[in-house]
């Protein structure tokens, strides 16, 4: 099984969230560090859809100025927008497999995709 993570390695629950992909017999990870990288507001909407949660949800609002610029009330393209423009906006980290996808938060959210 193939998963697609989207990390900060700055972050001990994206890396307790890889550690569990990498230690899962069988997964093929792939690490999208999503500061360096990030994943289109295309992208972003059909994981979050796939997640089954909002854009708002997926808003990191520790350390950033989301509330302060009204994205959690905003509509989904403005939220989506914000997120590919300045991707420090992305709750982390996001886990994709062929069963779906997760914002792991807690990371033991990850075995449900796998």
């Amino acid at each position: 099984m193939k998963a697609t993570i989207w990390h900060n390695p700055k972050c001990g629950t994206s890396r307790k969230t890889l550690a569990i992909l990498e230690e899962t017999p069988g997964v093929d990870v792939e690490v999208v560090e999503y500061l360096k990288t990030p994943p289109s507001a295309e992208k972003l909407a059909q994981l979050y859809k796939d997640a089954g949660i909002t854009p708002q949800q997926g808003l990191r609002m520790k350390g950033t100025d989301a509330a302060d610029r009204g994205l959690p009330e905003a509509d989904d393209a403005t939220v989506l927008a914000a997120m590919a423009a300045e991707p420090i906006l992305i709750e982390r980290p996001l886990v994709e497999t062929d069963k779906g996808a997760r914002l792991c938060r807690p990371q033991d959210k990850v075995q449900e995709i796998l």
